[in-house]
């Protein structure tokens, strides 16, 4: 019987777990490592933030689920992973081992990396349902006295989707309090134009989210890095083609909202030899890691290269069809593994993005997500909205039944029409 370990109990995890159970049936041991007691579905944090959602409609008791399938659930962080003797080490002190590990831990978030930024800085996050909902609390006082906001994204950062959702949605919120026009919006992104999100672009990206943009009157500044943020003020360094500095702005700013750049998290980090400089998992075209081949990731937790030279650092996104995609990857090589059988499966790495803004959205689809592509499209209209917002009630009603991947291959194809993009992959 192998003993299987994964590290992380969000959509990679889980995604991973469900599979792993479903491709292995009961033969073998698998165990679930998690720092929480429960499953956020991290889409749904820009609606935290504003209101629209409250924690308990978007965090499952993951534990109670993950038994009916028969997998072991630890509810504690993980301090170190030791992929030489195959055990990892909980905060308890007690040495788990493994046959196999698989780590999708998502990242760790490096406020440390900019003066002033984050929760216990002067800015807010969206990454996490505690900081959403600390976000949720300076949003509300702030709308006592409303003034300038800025959101976006600071250099090195691999997600861009959740700083244009949380944009869109507060502009919607203003106009239905009737605050918008007490309110300058600037968005400020590392990206080199509006719509990059780290891939290059993604079909009309750039000319639907600059429409959306000039249509809300949020102003934008693009190669931007944040130097340094300050009680309503911060000090941004705007570049140009060849990454030197441009202008300098100071920005006024009474609502804060910056997505974070990435690093890996510190027990899996502590494997150097695991990882690169970041702390992110080296992984090869079967999601297992060059050196320890019985290691495999997935995630926001993976190395993956950038997309394309930049004139400030940008990373590239990794979506929740793509993590879907890995975890079934991973779940047959394993397979293969314990078979004696050489590894196969191969993830797509195709990108799906819903970006909700309240009354309207914009979707991205990526096919694969790295150009050049077989697809690329990108539509907005009121039905993202609609899709996005059923689109959370079914991943969170499939996660309590175990249902395996493709959740979002199943959802956004099918429920949304577009089957000829499905089969174009």
């Amino acid at each position: 019987m192998a003993k299987i370990v994964i590290m992380g109990a969000g959509i990679a995890g889980c995604s991973a777990a469900y599979e792993l159970r479903s491709v292995l049936g009961k033969a073998h041991e698998i165990t679930v490592v998690n720092a929480t007691d429960y499953f956020q579905f991290v889409p749904s944090n820009p609606w935290v933030a504003i209101g629209w959602r409250e924690r308990r409609q978007t965090t499952l008791p993951i534990g109670k689920y993950l038994a009916r399938k028969d997998i072991e659930f630890i509810a504690q962080a993980a301090t170190a992973v030791d992929p030489e003797k195959c055990n990892l080490t909980l905060a308890s002190g007690e040495a788990l081992e493994f046959d196999y590990l698989v780590i999708a831990t998502g990242a760790k978030l490096a406020f440390d990396e900019i003066p002033g930024l984050g929760p216990e800085g002067y800015t807010q996050s969206i990454c996490t349902v505690e900081h959403a909902e600390r976000a949720f609390s300076a949003y509300t006082k702030f709308l006592e006295t409303p003034g300038p906001v800025v959101i976006g994204a600071v250099q090195g950062v691999s997600c861009f989707g959740p700083a244009y959702e949380f944009a869109l949605l507060v502009d919607t919120d203003l106009r239905r309090r009737k605050l918008r026009d007490r309110v300058p919006m600037t968005f400020v992104t590392s990206e080199p134009y509006i719509g990059h999100l780290g891939l290059g672009g993604v079909g009309d990206s750039k000319e639907l989210l600059e429409h959306e943009f000039r249509q809300r009157y949020i102003k934008w500044i693009t190669n931007a890095k944040l130097l340094k943020a300050a009680p309503e003020e911060l000090e941004i360094a705007e570049h140009d083609r060849d990454g030197k500095v441009a202008h300098e702005h100071k920005l006024p700013s009474k609502f804060t909202m910056f997505i974070p750049a990435f690093k890996g998290v510190d027990a899996v980090a502590s494997a150097k030899e695991l990882c690169n400089p970041r702390g992110f998992v080296n992984v090869d075209q079967y999601q297992r890691n060059p050196r320890y081949p019985y290691v495999c990731a997935l995630g926001v937790g993976i190395a993956i290269p950038p997309a394309e030279p930049t004139p400030v650092p940008v990373g590239v996104p990794k979506t929740g069809y793509m993590i879907e995609s890995m975890a079934m990857a991973i779940a047959r090589n394993i397979r293969d593994a314990i078979a004696g059988r050489a590894p196969s499966a191969v993830a797509t790495w195709n990108a799906v993005c819903l970006a909700d803004s309240g009354d309207s959205g914009i979707a991205f689809m990526a096919l694969p997500q790295i150009p050049p592509r077989n697809v690329t499209w990108a539509k907005t209209g009121k039905w993202v909205h609609l899709a996005k917002v059923a689109f959370e009630k079914y991943f969170l009603r499939k996660m309590k039944s175990g249902s395996v991947a493709p959740l979002y291959e199943r959802y956004v194809f099918k429920a949304l029409g577009i089957e000829l993009l499905k089969q174009a992959s």
